[in-house]
């Protein structure tokens, strides 16, 4: 069978994660398909080391999506892509963290394949994962936590979605795309029985330059985004493993923090 990498192989699709923004966390295997790139069609997150990668010819297409505000909706994504495969390209689709974790990759990867057109995806560092580790917050612990749970935090649909026991005492929950509807996914936790001395973490930038690790309690949330005048990328983490990362201060100050909530 031939290897949809091997360079004479025309074209054809590779969806690569490009993990959560350090380059140090590409897997070699998406810095091979990078450098057997025509064409490569990527995320607006996308840290420019990691285009480096591809060959200096390669033509890099920008879709760049932002809340609100879409370049291209994910029909002309797929569209595009496939239009430059039929033409014979190797297309490396470059995508923020895995292509399959909120990544819409399974869409693309049925689009190439109703064109009748090869298709390789290339797992990459999950934002959660890579931005958890670089904060020392395990996602899961024998003593805290046997669960963990993602989910998509985005303004609409908010209401509709059904979080219900996917945080509280021994769980972990984690949430992307959560940071503009922070008041509201604290208000909806609290409802559904999460305490408010529930501890959370921002994570922002994670593995990139200028990165913060920002920890409060629940209640706090939408508070503290503002405060610290939170943007995105950043996923929050909801659940006791918090108080893992740098445990001693982190646990004193909670503690204060829970009394003024009281």
């Amino acid at each position: 069978m031939t290897s949809l990498l091997d360079p004479d192989a025309r074209g054809r699709v590779i969806l690569v994660g490009a993990g959560p923004g350090d380059p140090g966390l590409l897997t070699l295997r998406a810095v091979e398909a990078l450098k057997a790139a025509d064409v490569v069609v990527h995320d607006g997150l996308i840290d420019p080391r990691v285009l480096d990668f591809a060959p200096p010819a390669a033509q890099r297409i920008s879709v760049a999506k932002r809340r609100a505000r879409h370049t291209l909706p994910q029909e002309a994504i797929n569209a595009l892509i496939i239009a430059h495969v039929k033409s014979g390209s190797i297309v490396v689709r470059l995508k923020g963290g895995d292509p399959f974790v909120f990544g819409r990759g399974g869409e693309e990867v049925e689009a190439v394949r109703e064109a009748g057109l090869p298709v390789e995806v290339i797992p990459g560092v999950s934002a959660a994962l890579g931005c958890a580790a670089e904060a020392m917050l395990p996602l899961t612990h024998r003593n805290w936590s046997s669960a963990v749970s993602f989910v998509a935090g985005q303004c609409q649909g908010l209401s509709e979605q059904n979080w219900a026991g996917l945080a509280g005492q021994g769980r972990t929950l984690v949430i992307y795309m959560g940071v503009a509807c922070a008041p509201l996914i604290a208000d909806k936790l609290m409802m559904d029985g999460v305490a408010p001395d529930m501890p959370v973490a921002v994570l922002e930038r994670g593995t990139l330059e200028g990165s913060r690790a920002l920890r409060t309690l629940l209640a706090d949330l939408g508070d503290m985004v503002a405060r610290e005048d939170v943007s995105s990328p950043a996923i929050i983490v909801v659940g006791e493993v918090v108080m893992l990362s740098d445990a001693e201060n982190r646990l004193q100050a909670l503690a204060k923090q829970a009394e003024t909530l009281s």
